[in-house]
């Protein structure tokens, strides 16, 4: 079976618009409810969304770990819940996907025997 692609509705819309018949009575309408639709997704597609409760609160810990974090030392994951008090009460794999997310921009990761190791970049 081949892979197809999902039609997605404004795919639909624009076949509607090339096939619809130009000598049908309604035509114009046809065409400018088609076009308002299709400008209806491109608002809906570009809003900018404000960010969630979850993520303001993750960029403050980011900046906690930022500022608790010393120059040329390599932290584990364990250790920077364990010096960093913002840390604390959160969970290993919670601290993890947050570093990941600032890794290659603030925070650089290194492994030594399989062990992964954290320190901001320089």
């Amino acid at each position: 079976m081949a892979n197809t692609k999902k039609m997605t509705k404004r795919d639909y819309f624009n076949i509607l618009k090339e096939t619809y018949p130009k000598n049908a009575s309604n035509y114009d309408e046809v065409i400018a409810f088609i076009d308002h639709e299709l400008e209806l997704l491109e608002k809906k597609n570009a809003a900018d969304r404000k960010p969630t409760a979850q993520q303001i609160a993750n960029e403050g810990i980011k900046t906690a770990i930022l500022n608790g974090m010393v120059a040329g030392k390599q932290y584990t994951i364990t250790d920077i819940i364990k010096e960093i008090p913002e840390c604390a009460e959160m969970t290993n794999q919670r601290i993890s996907a947050i570093i990941r997310q600032m890794l290659g921009k603030e925070i650089v990761r290194t492994e030594d025997k399989r062990k992964a190791y954290f320190s901001l970049a320089e």
